[in-house]
C-alpha cells in the first residue's frame, strides 16, 4: 500500500477549469453567462496542472517565496526617496507622474497598428547610460532592425550583430548603440534566464499575450497564462528593482485583453490611443501608483517615429482666414496641463420627424443636457433641429469646463452669427443656465494669454474667495480681457445683441 501511495504522489494532478474571457472569472464547468461580468459565451476551457512543487519563482535560487514576512509598524519601515529614472521624453515622464519608478510594472495597450511597438522600441533606443532588453514575441529580430532603421535617432552604424559567448548557437539579439538588446523569445523561463545573464536596467515586453509559462498548461493569451506571465513579471520587478513594460493587447470593445486582474496587478495603466485618419496619437494614464492618473501626452506619428508635441494648444486650433459661425475656443485642462481647443458645432433643419443629435469626442448625454438647457431657459428652439459636435484634433474630452464653448458654439451656428476671433471661454452651465466656476482658471487665462487671445469668458464666482485656502484672482496682472458673467444669457448678449 505504501508504494502505491508513493507512485500516485508522483503524478501530477490535472485540473480542467473554465475561464471567462472577459473578466477573468473561474468556473469549475462551463456557463452560457457570466455572473461576474454578465458577458455572454466567453467560457473557454483551460487546463491546469497542480504540480507539488512551490511557486514557481522568477529566480531559480531565490529563496523569497521560502522566506515568512513578519509585521512591521510604519515607522519602523527604513525609506530612501529615489530618484525617479528621467527619459528623454518629456510627454513620456509627464505621463508617468515624473519619469520611471524603479521596480515598477507598467501596462501599456492600445488598439492593432496604433504605435505601442514604435513608442517602446524608441523609448528603448534612447536611454542613454541604461542597459535595456526588448523581448519580442511578435517580431523577429530582422523586423525590429528595420523597425529601429526607420527611427532617426539612432545610427546605422551603431547597430551591430553581437553573439552570445555562453551558447554554442547565436542568441538573437542586437546590440544597439551598446545599450540596447533585442531577444526574440515567448517562453518566461528563458527570457528570466536571458535576464541574469544580461542584467538589463530596463525591462520591454511584447507583448504580454504572446508569453507562455510551462508552469500552465494552457495556450499563451489565455486567462491562465497572462494572469502566471503578468505575476512572474510582477515579482521580478519588485524582487529586483527593475522597472518592466508591458505591451498589451485590447479587445474590440477597447479593454485590455485578459482578466481585469491584470490591470490591478500592474502599477500603472498607459492607454495608447488616437485616430488612424490623424497624425496625432494620445498617451493617457488610466491608473497610476506613483502620480496623476489623469495626465495626457501628445504625439505627432511620422514616418521616422513619434515626436513629441510640446504646444497642443497650436496643433488644437486651426487655421482661419475668415469668421465662421459655430466655431468656438474653449480653454480646458488634462491633468496640469492647460489647452486650447477647438469646439464645433452645426446645427441645421432636420429633414425627417426624428432630428438627430451626434457628438464626437464630447459626451452626448452631456450635450442633450445643453441643448435642453438652451431651449428652457434661453428660448431657443432646438427640438427639430439637427445638431452635430465635434472636438478637433480626434481627442475626446470630459472637462466640464467647455460648456460654455459648446453652448456659445450652438447659439453661433443656429443664429449663423461667427464669434468675434480671439475669444476664449471656460465655465461650465449648470440646469439653471448659470454659469459654474472651474478649477484652475488661471492657468486657463494664462495659456489663453500666452496664445495671444483678446478676451476670455468666465465665471464671476472664480472670482469671489472660496475659503481662506483659496485666494482671490489678481485680474491686473494679466493682459487679457477677462469678462466675468453669472448667466449664459449674459454671454449672448455680449456676443450676438
Amino acid at each position: 500500500m505504501q508504494t502505491r501511495l508513493s507512485v500516485h504522489q508522483k503524478v501530477a494532478k490535472t485540473k480542467i477549469a473554465y475561464f471567462c474571457q472577459s473578466c477573468g472569472f473561474e468556473s469549475p464547468k462551463w456557463l452560457g453567462k457570466c455572473p461576474s461580468c454578465g458577458q455572454w459565451n466567453t467560457f473557454a476551457e483551460e487546463i491546469i496542472e497542480k504540480a507539488n512543487t512551490a511557486i514557481p519563482d522568477w529566480k531559480s535560487n531565490s529563496t523569497s517565496m521560502q522566506r515568512a514576512n513578519k509585521p512591521v509598524q510604519v515607522s519602523e519601515i527604513s525609506f530612501d526617496e529615489e530618484q525617479r529614472i528621467l527619459t528623454p521624453d518629456k510627454e513620456f515622464n509627464r505621463v508617468l507622474g515624473g519619469g520611471i519608478v524603479a521596480g515598477s510594472l507598467v501596462l501599456i495597450g492600445g488598439e492593432p497598428g496604433i504605435g505601442k511597438s514604435t513608442l517602446m522600441l524608441q523609448l528603448a533606443l534612447n536611454m542613454p547610460g541604461m542597459k535595456v532588453l526588448y523581448v519580442s514575441g511578435e517580431e523577429s529580430d530582422k523586423q525590429i532592425r528595420m523597425r529601429a532603421e526607420r527611427l532617426s535617432q539612432v545610427a546605422i552604424d551603431n547597430l551591430q550583430p553581437v553573439e552570445d559567448p555562453r551558447s554554442e548557437i547565436r542568441n538573437p539579439r542586437f546590440e544597439i548603440g551598446k545599450e540596447c538588446y533585442i531577444l526574440t523569445e515567448t517562453s518566461t523561463q528563458n527570457i528570466f534566464k536571458q535576464i541574469e545573464q544580461l542584467e538589463p536596467d530596463l525591462v520591454v515586453i511584447d507583448s504580454i499575450q504572446t508569453l507562455y509559462s510551462a508552469h500552465i498548461e494552457s495556450t499563451p493569451g489565455s486567462v491562465s497564462q497572462v494572469r502566471e506571465c503578468t505575476a512572474e513579471m510582477l515579482r521580478f520587478a519588485k524582487e529586483s528593482s527593475t522597472p518592466v513594460f508591458l505591451i498589451g493587447h485590447i479587445t474590440k470593445d477597447g479593454m485590455i485583453a485578459g482578466p481585469k486582474i491584470l490591470e490591478h496587478m500592474v502599477d500603472t495603466v498607459l492607454q495608447f490611443e488616437g485616430d488612424r485618419h490623424h497624425v496625432y496619437r494620445i498617451l493617457r494614464a488610466v491608473k497610476n501608483r506613483f502620480g496623476s492618473a489623469s495626465e495626457l501626452g501628445i504625439y505627432e506619428m511620422l514616418g521616422d517615429g513619434l515626436r513629441e508635441v510640446s504646444n497642443p494648444s497650436e496643433i488644437l486650433l486651426s487655421q482661419r482666414d475668415e469668421p465662421l459661425s459655430g466655431i468656438t475656443i474653449s480653454a480646458t485642462l488634462e491633468g496640469m496641463r492647460p489647452m486650447l481647443i477647438e469646439t464645433q458645432a452645426l446645427v441645421s433643419t432636420s429633414p425627417y420627424g426624428t432630428p438627430q443629435r451626434t457628438a464626437t469626442g464630447f459626451d452626448t448625454k452631456r450635450m442633450n443636457m445643453l441643448l435642453a438647457v438652451l431651449e428652457k431657459r434661453c428660448g431657443f428652439h432646438l427640438g427639430g433641429k439637427d445638431v452635430f459636435l465635434n472636438i478637433t484634433g480626434g481627442i475626446s474630452v470630459e472637462d466640464p469646463a467647455i460648456d460654455l464653448g459648446l453652448a456659445t458654439a450652438v447659439i453661433s451656428s443656429h443664429e449663423d452669427i461667427p464669434i468675434p476671433f480671439k475669444t476664449c471661454f471656460a465655465g461650465e452651465i449648470g440646469l439653471s443656465g448659470e454659469v459654474r466656476a472651474v478649477n484652475r482658471i488661471e492657468q486657463r487665462i494664462a495659456e489663453a494669454q500666452k496664445l495671444g487671445f483678446e478676451q476670455i469668458f468666465i465665471s464671476k464666482y472664480n472670482l469671489e474667495s472660496g475659503g481662506k485656502n483659496q485666494k482671490r484672482i489678481d485680474l491686473s496682472r494679466y493682459q487679457i480681457a477677462v469678462r466675468t458673467v453669472s448667466s449664459i444669457e449674459e454671454v449672448f448678449s455680449a456676443l450676438f445683441g
